[in-house]
């Protein structure tokens, strides 16, 4: 099996930049669908049709509903093929990111991809992730290319709460842990190959940025300003997470993530937030160094993204609702057969409970 890194065609990032959005996509067709959310489309899409405006481009807006899923990703395709749509254009978060990527793939159009908020690694990934109509995991859908373009608007990422951001240092935090595990345990990753040495670097790089730069960010985007250090986690979190873990492999953080989707206490957590808290039982799953868990540990509570039950709504912890996020995220399929150990049910339960017990130790 060969070593593979894939990687959107192109990837833009800077302040102002949805403003050239047009200019970007005029050689991929004469029609396209925008897919954004409401409230998007009453804060920045009057921005996004001028862009437009004289350029000859037919647009056609259309108001997101909800949730990656299978009806969502149909109705769309009517919408597409109605309108005679060139392009798929997606604006706004992971799940209006995925969509887009799923429709232009099944409607064979190019698509791109403008995220609004830098919360997950979705943007620049060759993935869509599939729910069910009520929001729980299904399945990943593999697409055969990357996006055709990435528009990263950073003033408008920096004017959303920062608690947004902070979710996509969760996400971004699971990228070198996850590669590693892929990378000892020889599996295949998303790209369809084993682990580059670039890819590796991208996740390391992604880690050490977190670091060095995610409380910084966070504070100037309390502030309400765009500093380096936003742009900086806005780039970790979309661009190097996105190809890191993509083609540095998915384990044990993400499976456990979608292990907590079936735990109603946690829908209103952030995708990072719950990848987060997937890091730190991976960690415990594999026994990870000290030193190693309290860093991440002490990152975790220092921006604000949960290390226990209780910071994720679980009041009460039931057990049985634990083993069976447990089993969700060792099923077939998923990705903690990347892990280079021998996962069951039981044993990722029991290093979710440790993992609780290690976020209050370390926050009392």
């Amino acid at each position: 099996m060969a070593n593979i890194i894939i990687s959107p065609s192109r990837y833009v990032q800077g302040q102002g930049e949805l403003k050239n959005l047009s200019g970007y996509v005029s050689k991929m067709g004469k029609s396209m669908l925008i897919l954004i959310s409401e409230g998007g489309n009453k804060r920045i899409g009057p921005m996004v049709e001028e862009s437009f405006q004289g350029t000859g481009i037919a647009v056609t807006f259309d108001v997101f509903g909800g949730e990656c899923c299978e009806t969502e990703i149909n109705r769309l395709r009517e919408v597409v093929a109605k309108n005679k749509c060139d392009c798929v254009i997606g604006v706004g978060g992971g799940k209006i990111l995925d969509t887009a990527k799923a429709v232009a793939y099944y409607e064979k159009t190019p698509v791109v991809i403008c995220p609004t908020i830098a919360s997950t690694d979705a943007p620049c990934s060759a993935i869509s992730v599939i729910y069910t109509d009520d929001g729980v995991f299904e399945r990943y859908l593999f697409l055969p290319q990357n996006p055709n373009l990435v528009v990263v608007d950073s003033s408008i990422i920096a004017a959303a709460p920062a608690r947004l951001l902070v979710a996509g240092m969760g996400d971004a935090l699971a990228t070198y842990f996850e590669a590693r595990a892929t990378k000892a345990s020889r599996s295949d990753t998303c790209a369809g190959g084993k682990v580059t040495s670039a890819a590796m670097a991208l996740a390391r790089l992604c880690y050490d940025t977190l670091m060095s730069e995610g409380v910084k960010a966070k504070i100037a985007m309390e502030a309400g300003v765009c500093t380096e250090a936003v742009e900086k986690i806005i780039e970790a979190n979309t661009y190097l997470s996105g190809i890191g873990f993509e083609s540095g492999g998915l384990a044990g953080a993400h499976a456990i993530h979608n292990g907590l989707t079936c735990i109603k206490e946690c829908h209103h957590l952030y995708h990072g937030e719950k990848v987060a808290f997937g890091t730190l039982t991976q960690l415990v799953l594999e026994n990870a160094p000290e030193d190693e868990i309290e860093e991440v540990v002490s990152f975790c509570i220092e921006v604000g993204l949960p290390v226990t039950f209780a910071q994720m709504g679980i009041k009460k912890v039931d057990k049985s609702k634990l083993m069976e996020a447990a089993t969700l995220a060792c099923g077939e399929g998923d990705t903690l057969r990347n892990m280079p150990l021998e996962v069951s049910p039981e044993k990722v339960c029991a290093a979710m409970i440790a993992a609780d017990a290690i976020g209050r130790y370390f926050m009392e």
